[in-house]
């Protein structure tokens, strides 16, 4: 094409840098990035600079919607969708069969004893997008593991529908930025505060969001994000409760070997990947509202995040449990609220209230006292003349909780 052609043909197509949705005109430009990099966005633009700009005939060439919508869809994509601009951007990647076996390195590295099931993840977001998963966290203190690596290789296959959060992106109302993603990750995330990690929970499983900008009116949109995370604190990057099933935590090792080109390689690719995923059936059914239950994703690097997050008085009461077991040999034990007081007391040098052990007992571990007090063992040390401990056990009456060995010791 000639440079007069080339002139034409952009004169000719300058019309579709704009877009009319309902009365309001919108332009569609790049915004450089520090990276060097640019991002697409759609911001208003004026009728009267427009016609300046390029006379009044380009306003009966500017496409028209009647509104914008968000409708996410990696295999039956479309731009319009009943007259309205959809905001979802398509992946550029087209599938094509074909073999990948640095992706299935990578991935086996990355979920390893969990890999049909991280597959399952992937086809998911991949076939049904607008399904609610759990919040995926990778943490390692190790260099050199692929957490940072698996944020941008999601972000190679989804494009333009992926962005990256910053820990302060959470705490600040304004969210038009992520608020129309399908995945937010975010490197090095530290969300220490309780409301942070109450925040993100909703969000997780919110189907609306409210979408804000500074200086605009904020709206309701629907909101169809998956969270996944990366952080090199292994334990306290976020507060979890023992009750929680919204998050996958996946502790990731480091490399044997360091490939510095492996995210190129996995480039190359992601259309046989993405034919893998269009064609393959999932394998984990469907049974909760984030589909994977909690039992699915129970990890032992989730235990970790759990006790980090437990408060003195829970893990006082946890060590005297385990105390009872290991030292007086025995397969369940027998305790009220007011036993747990008196041997923290004796034994830890804890002062705990009675609604406080109740509340950790029943609402936080599920534990029900008998309906009607009944005779029981307590076991504990006692000191003989010579100073010297020895077991004993009391004969007692009242409402009491049983621990049972084998499902207290999982946990501990």
């Amino acid at each position: 094409m000639t440079g007069t052609a080339k002139n034409t043909a952009q004169k000719d197509e300058v019309h579709l840098q704009y877009l009319r949705i309902g009365t309001d005109y919108y332009k569609i430009i790049k915004q450089p990035l520090a990276s060097k990099d640019t991002i697409e966005k759609i911001v208003k633009w004026l009728k009267q600079t427009i016609k300046e700009d390029h006379g009044d005939n380009i306003l009966r060439k500017i496409p028209k919607y009647d509104s914008f919508c968000l409708i996410p869809n990696h295999e039956n994509y479309e731009r319009e969708v009943h007259n309205s601009y959809n905001l979802y951007e398509p992946v550029i990647h087209k599938p094509k069969k074909g073999n990948w076996p640095k992706i299935e390195y990578f991935l086996n590295h990355i979920f390893r004893e969990q890999y049909e099931i991280g597959l399952d993840y992937l086809t998911i977001i991949w076939k049904h997008p607008t399904q609610v998963l759990p919040i995926l966290c990778l943490v390692s203190q190790e260099r050199n593991t692929g957490k940072t690596t698996f944020l941008l290789f999601l972000k190679e296959i989804f494009g333009k529908n992926m962005t990256f959060n910053t820990n302060e992106d959470f705490r600040t109302h304004f969210n038009s930025g992520w608020a129309s993603k399908l995945i937010i990750g975010v490197d090095e995330v530290f969300l220490e505060k309780k409301e942070d990690a109450e925040k993100l929970k909703n969000l997780s499983t919110s189907r609306l969001i409210n979408s804000e900008a500074k200086g605009k009116d904020r709206f309701e949109q629907e909101f169809f994000g998956k969270f996944v995370l990366c952080s090199n604190n292994e334990t306290e990057f976020i507060q979890i409760d023992s009750d929680e099933i919204r998050y996958w935590i996946r502790k990731i090792p480091q490399f044997k070997e360091e490939n510095k080109d492996l995210l190129t390689e996995m480039k190359k690719e992601i259309p046989a990947f993405l034919h893998f995923l269009s064609t393959r059936e999932i394998k984990t059914p469907n049974q909760t509202r984030m589909w994977f239950t909690k039992e699915q994703l129970w990890t032992d690097a989730l235990k970790n995040v759990m006790r980090s997050g437990t408060s003195p008085l829970e893990k006082e009461i946890r060590i005297l449990i385990v105390d009872q077991f290991l030292h007086f040999e025995l397969d369940e034990v027998r305790l009220t609220p007011k036993d747990v007081i008196e041997l923290l007391k004796h034994e830890n040098n804890f002062f705990a209230k009675k609604s406080d052990v109740i509340n950790i007992l029943q609402k936080q571990w599920g534990y029900n006292p008998l309906d009607s007090p009944a005779y029981y063992k307590r076991w504990r040390y006692s000191i003989d003349n010579e100073g010297n401990e020895y077991p004993t056990t009391q004969q007692k009456n009242g409402r009491y909780y049983t621990f049972k060995k084998d499902n207290f010791l999982e946990k501990s």
